[in-house]
């Protein structure tokens, strides 16, 4: 342990932390080193493929498909900054991170959740001026417009995450050392403080807690409005519409869901927390390409035009046509 002062008094800090991990069973430690990559492996495939399907097709390039995108690359950084070490780490005996290894995890963390949150909202805002303000969407969803919310939702996450480790920081870690998880985040790590940490706590509660409840109920608001909207019409472009919206809200709920109950009581341990923490950083970026590649009928077309480019060069490659001579 490094020895470092802080107004003029002297305190050891521990130089790393334990993870306990997901289970002790070696049996299921087994499973989940089986199960999780494959999981982990098709959420970066699935979103890579969203991200290329955007990219590519021509139809796809408008507000709504700019955002998805987008969210396909926070999705991916989500499922990456804890989801490979805690894989790693279900054959070693003794899991361990460094101090400064644990602080970048709960800077990314809180870093692709805030970010993610702001883009979930902007998605909501263009569903809402696609279908009750139709005639003006094309104006107000401009690329200008959509690069801006991107840019801000970046922002916003910077903010926030820097936010919590600036207290963070300077806490003195001088003892315990054990984080009851298989990555670090704040909750579980400030409780390791030398202090007390009752006002940190309702800090912690009135940011991320609060931020994410309200941010749900903002966007439960948001959805409810476009449901009574929609309702007022019959035709397919409302049925259309209702399918992604109906896409967008799945997505809303299981993020936010985990995250309410998580950061709005940061300090009692349930034992559904790790189940939550497994699904908004694994299953949550798993499922996303799942709901709107499966909802949605313009992404298929466009994925299915891709396959079959791709197969027809592929015999093209391998059957060469030859002119006679």
């Amino acid at each position: 342990m490094s020895v470092k002062s802080v107004e003029g008094a002297n305190y050891s800090r521990v130089a790393e932390f334990v993870l306990l991990g997901l289970t002790d069973s070696p049996e299921l430690q087994a499973f989940f080193f089986v199960v999780f990559p494959i999981f982990y492996v098709m959420t970066i495939l699935g979103n890579i493929l969203i991200l290329v399907t955007v990219i590519s097709t021509q139809q796809l390039h408008s507000p709504m498909y700019f955002l998805l995108s987008n969210l396909s690359f926070i999705d991916m950084c989500l499922s990456s900054f804890a989801t490979p070490k805690m894989i790693m780490d279900f054959f070693t005996h003794h899991k361990t991170i460094s101090f400064e290894g644990c602080i970048s995890q709960i800077f990314f963390l809180h870093l692709f959740t805030g970010t993610e949150i702001v883009l979930l909202i902007s998605m909501s805002f263009d569903r809402y001026i696609a279908i009750c303000k139709p005639l003006r969407y094309y104006n107000i969803m401009s690329q200008h417009v959509c690069l801006c919310l991107v840019v801000v939702s970046w922002t916003v996450g910077f903010l926030h995450t820097m936010s919590q480790l600036t207290f963070t920081l300077y806490l003195p870690f001088c003892g315990p050392n054990v984080v009851d998880s298989f990555f670090c985040d704040l909750p579980l790590v400030i409780q390791l403080a030398c202090i007390d940490i009752y006002v940190l706590g309702l800090f912690m509660i009135s940011t991320s807690g609060m931020i994410a409840l309200v941010s749900f109920l903002l966007l439960l608001t948001s959805y409810i409005i476009v449901l009574v909207t929609l309702k007022k019409h019959s035709s397919n472009g409302s049925s259309k519409a209702l399918s992604t919206c109906t896409a967008h809200f799945i997505v809303v709920f299981i993020f936010f869901g985990p995250c309410i109950f998580i950061y709005v009581w940061p300090f009692t341990n349930f034992l559904a927390d790790k189940v939550l923490f497994v699904f908004y950083t694994i299953f949550t970026p798993f499922l996303n390409p799942l709901i709107y590649t499966l909802r949605n009928q313009e992404v298929k077309a466009a994925m299915k035009k891709m396959s079959n480019q791709y197969i027809s060069s592929q015999k093209t490659e391998q059957f060469p046509r030859y002119r006679v001579q």
